[in-house]
């Protein structure tokens, strides 16, 4: 169908990026040309099996889904099981997926798809670590002025840092992985801490996904009010942030979100301030600005979009 936009998921899945996946399988503006899972949240052997779940939750048991990177680029990995779960989609009680993992490794995916299709059609969208793009890109540097753009959920700057004190946890875990994409001249979109920390769930927006009354509205409740426990507790407030659907309504409402263009430079040296993103919000330096860093969201707007979408499915 003319008029969509193809997307690679590349994600691993917690129960934000559940959310970004079930909204994006119900909005006809997005084909999903893949999915690949990363290690993240959640080990890989969680990570994919859970993309694969998610798939199935929505009705989408033709989305292909293809296994990834199982550490960061030269890094342990570190994992978030504190905010997710064992298993990163605690809540819910979703069945083992009968859905199964394609053959080919992930990173080849992407690299054969984005040397396949024509350039500028393909957009990808990292909703955890960078490390498969990363991989994608080291594989095959003529991939990056082919593909249209990088809409990624990670980095902070005015809220500094959430799994360190100065960085934020997607960037944390694969930093090296992260100052690859920055640099690889390919447009970036960033949602940072300081949009993501705006889209805040409540009592009332989590029981408007539960009184859906489908399987993905409930289990979304389910999964929001597991998830919650932790950020609550973390930010005091009534929900938790709601991070990775921010890079899918930004696809299908850019309109909702603003920022600057600014460079952003990723810290790779330093154990006290690894996985920092160093944007340049106020232009102090002469780098070359590399990516648009959104700071606000419409989130009254945006929990609209998601509602009204998971209803669909």
């Amino acid at each position: 169908m003319a008029g969509k936009r193809r997307i690679i998921i590349d994600t691993d899945p917690g129960q934000d990026d559940a959310v970004a996946i079930l909204l994006a399988l119900a909005s006809p503006e997005l084909e999903v040309a893949g999915i690949t899972a990363v290690a993240g949240n959640v080990p890989l052997e969680f990570t994919e099996k859970n993309a694969l779940k998610i798939c199935e939750l929505a009705g989408r048991t033709e989305t292909k889904v293809y296994s990834g990177a199982v550490r960061p680029l030269m890094r342990p990995l570190v994992t978030a099981e504190h905010v997710h779960g064992k298993t990163g989609l605690d809540g819910p009680d979703l069945p083992e997926p009968k859905m199964e993992l394609q053959q080919q490794y992930a990173v080849d995916f992407i690299v054969e798809t984005l040397m396949a299709e024509e350039p500028g059609t393909i957009t990808l969208c990292p909703l955890g670590p960078l490390t498969n793009i990363a991989l994608a890109l080291i594989r095959e540097p003529r991939i990056a002025p082919r593909i249209r753009e990088i809409v990624l959920m990670g980095g902070a700057y005015f809220e500094v840092g959430n799994i360190t004190p100065t960085a934020e946890f997607n960037i944390y875990v694969d930093p090296h992985a992260a100052d690859v994409v920055f640099r690889s001249g390919v447009p970036i979109v960033m949602m940072p801490l300081d949009v993501t920390h705006k889209a805040l769930t409540s009592k009332a927006r989590v029981a408007a996904f539960r009184a859906l009354g489908n399987r993905a509205g409930i289990a979304v409740a389910e999964m929001l009010g597991f998830s919650e426990r932790f950020d609550k507790e973390k930010y005091s407030g009534d929900g938790g942030p709601l991070h990775d659907p921010c890079v899918i309504a930004y696809l299908l409402q850019p309109g909702l979100f603003s920022g600057r263009e600014c460079n952003v430079e990723i810290e790779t040296g330093s154990e006290l301030t690894m996985g920092m993103s160093v944007i340049d919000w106020w232009g102090v330096t002469d780098r070359k600005k590399n990516a648009k860093v959104m700071r606000e969201v419409d989130h009254e707007a945006f929990f609209a979009l998601l509602v009204s979408r998971l209803g669909r499915l």
